[in-house]
Parts: structure tokens; C-alpha cells; sequence
């Protein structure tokens, strides 16, 4: 299932089951328009929510929005794709030993079809295609074994950074991940029994129609049940938790081939769909 938070030209945020290219509202199914809040509920849900018969839509006349509204955390970790470590350590970036994960500052969320800022201050904006695992319930001490038990669902995600804030302004990854309007996330969450093999999913992102990164969720250092394992011996993840699981290699900063405004970003995976950004000038 595909549920997708949207509105109308004039109209407020409504809670939608996607079909295929129409969007049914099952807002008055769950009482309300938060995803998050009804996470933990979705397995017991999945039968009204599939049955639900509201006012359709097609997708091209609705605005969608990001899917999660605001989650307690949206963690990231670096460099956990094989190639592009090896990218990273040629260009000078040290290797982590271990997960080295850092936090995204949730302001920064926007929709998958929003504008991204690139700020006045750097001329150094970078894309990361990554994908975004939604956790569903509250969790504590999780194991491997049981990690794919907590998770809600999948989204793609566009871990846009500012590589001289990133690597060279901060001691944290933190301020560098975290501008306004760079975590962008959608187009909407598709359920974790719509996806066989998270581990087995295309990733493809591009500049202007130009193919900067393709690659394979295979090819992650730490899995995602691993990282939900390593997180929760430190602290709890709460439903609508966003964890950004690692990008491939083709990111711009090697060559320093960054982003401009006007520039448009589009992030897709496979089974989950796309997101699409235009850079825009900012103060």
C-alpha cells in the first residue's frame, strides 16, 4: 500500500491511498491527517484503509506533500556504500571503521516536488540519493533478526548537502546536513510488505536529465537491519522516524560538479517511485 499526505489547489492537508495514478482520501477512516500518528496502527488499519472509498483524485491535480509529518528524528549515515567510500577516501575524506551516523535537523524536510534552496553562502550544494526507511512503532534493543519487524515502510529521499559546511565549517555533519528545504522525502510511503527486498532495489539520480548516480541497495556496507540494531543499543526510535540509509557513488563534490539554481534534481527508486526538485537562489 501507498499512502501519500496531500491537498487540493485550495483545499487543506488530506491523508490518500495511491492507485496507481489517482489518490483516494482515507482521511475520515483514521480520524485526521497525520501519518505519523497512525504508524503503529497500519497493520490493523490495512483492510479499512484499502476498502476506504473517498473522494479520488488524480495525482496531477493534487499537491503531495512530505509524507511524514513531523518526525522526532531523521538520522543519517555516511559513506555506507562501498563505492562510494572509496570515492569519498580518493577525494580525501577519512573512512569511518564503524556506523557514523549524524543528525539531520527535521526543519530541513520539504515535499518531493518542492524547491531547494541553494543558500548564498556556499557554492559547494551536493545531492545524495538515499533510501528512507520509516520506523513504525516504538523500539528499544532491536536485533537484526527482528529489525524488519519495526519498520513501517520505504520513501525516497534526496540527502542534499552543503560539502563546505559539511566537511570543512563544522566538527558535526550536523550543520551541513541541515539547511532549510534540503531533506526532501516522498512522494509517499509505500508499506514494507509492497517491497520483497529492500536490499535489492535500483537507485537512480539526475541533474537536468543527465544520469549522476545509478546504482543498487545491494551494495550498502551496514544493511538496514543492522543499522536499526547498532541505533537502538544507544537510544529509542519512535514511529515516524526517518533513517537515511547511505548513498552511492556519483555524488558531485569529487569533481566539484555542485548544484546551481535552476538546476533540477530528480531522485527515484525502485518500487517507491520519485521525488523531483528544482534549486532555487537563496539569501
Amino acid at each position: 500500500m501507498k499512502i501519500a499526505r496531500f491537498h487540493t489547489a485550495e483545499g487543506p492537508t488530506r491523508l490518500g491511498r495511491v492507485d496507481d495514478d489517482r489518490v483516494a482520501d482515507v482521511s475520515d477512516v483514521v480520524g485526521g491527517t497525520s501519518l505519523r500518528s497512525i504508524l503503529p496502527l497500519l497493520p490493523s488499519l490495512k483492510h479499512e484503509l484499502l476498502a476506504a472509498a473517498g473522494p479520488s483524485y488524480p495525482l496531477a491535480d493534487v499537491v503531495l506533500e512530505a509524507p511524514i509529518d513531523n518526525p522526532q528524528k531523521f538520522l543519517g549515515i555516511g559513506m555506507n556504500y562501498k563505492e562510494h567510500a572509496e570515492e569519498a577516501r580518493a577525494a580525501g575524506i577519512p573512512v569511518p571503521e564503524n556506523q557514523m551516523w549524524f543528525n539531520k535537523q527535521v526543519s530541513c524536510i520539504v515535499g518531493p516536488y518542492d524547491g531547494i534552496v541553494k543558500p548564498a553562502i556556499s557554492d559547494a550544494l551536493d545531492y545524495e540519493v538515499e533510501l528512507g526507511v520509516v520506523i513504525g512503532q516504538r523500539c528499544k534493543h532491536v536485533s537484526v533478526e527482528d529489525a524488519r519487524s519495526v519498520i513501517a515502510g520505504y520513501l525516497v529521499a534526496n540527502d542534499v548537502s552543503v560539502r563546505d559546511w559539511l566537511q570543512k565549517r563544522s566538527p558535526t555533519f550536523t550543520l551541513g546536513k541541515s539547511f532549510d528545504t534540503h531533506g526532501p522525502i516522498g512522494p509517499w510511503l509505500t508499506t514494507d510488505d509492497e517491497i520483497a527486498d529492500p536490499h535489492d532495489l535500483r537507485m537512480v539520480l539526475s541533474v537536468n536529465g543527465e544520469i549522476r548516480q545509478d546504482w543498487r541497495t545491494d551494495d550498502m556496507i551496514y544493511n538496514i537491519y543492522e543499522q536499526i540494531a547498532y541505533l537502538t543499543q544507544v537510544f529509542t526510535l519512535m514511529p515516524g522516524d526517518i533513517l537515511a540509509t547511505g548513498t552511492p557513488a556519483g555524488i558531485g563534490a569529487p569533481q566539484g560538479n555542485f548544484l546551481t539554481a535552476g538546476d533540477v534534481v530528480r531522485a527515484e527508486i525502485e518500487g517507491l517511485g520519485h521525488i523531483e526538485n528544482r534549486v532555487i537562489a537563496g539569501g
